[in-house]
């Protein structure tokens, strides 16, 4: 079932606490969390975890992902592989509501080891609440798809 108000969350080891906390979170605000990572801490390993989201997020199935590493930069980098998918990484809220509002990002991805739970919260909302402008940044989002061949 596709569904508007579903998001997709996983990690690795290294980010289990955090997307837990993200998954409270955002279910309180009222979306449907679909959480597909570990709930062990032996080591896995973060390119799976960040595939298996964004083909969730690609197909259709989830609205958008949130997925988390130690840094956010491996996670990320797989998340970008599928075709469909814009991810960006935040440390910030700045960023995290402009690759919504500029570049139609449909995945989140946090560094559990750079940032603290308060300020990963405050990512993820400026991420949710922020809206795709279109216009003059459409084309530039479109130029980005054409890249997936």
């Amino acid at each position: 079932m596709k569904s508007s108000n579903r998001i997709v969350l996983s990690s690795d080891h290294a980010a289990i606490q955090l997307r837990q906390a993200i998954a409270s979170h955002i279910a309180a605000c009222g979306w449907v969390v679909v959480d597909i990572g570990p709930t062990t801490p032996e080591s896995t390993h973060y390119p799976k975890h960040g595939e298996a989201a964004a083909r969730l997020v690609a197909s259709g199935d989830c609205r958008f992902g949130i997925i988390l590493c130690g840094t956010g930069q491996g996670i990320m980098m797989a998340a970008n592989k599928v075709a469909g998918i814009r991810c960006g990484i935040c440390a910030d809220t700045f960023s995290a509501r402009m690759i919504r509002q500029h570049n139609d990002a449909n995945m989140l991805s946090i560094g559990a080891r750079v940032v603290g739970e308060g300020l990963a919260l405050d990512i993820v909302d400026a991420f949710l609440t922020a809206k795709f402008e279109g216009g003059r940044h459409a084309m530039r989002v479109e130029m980005i798809a054409a890249l997936e061949g």
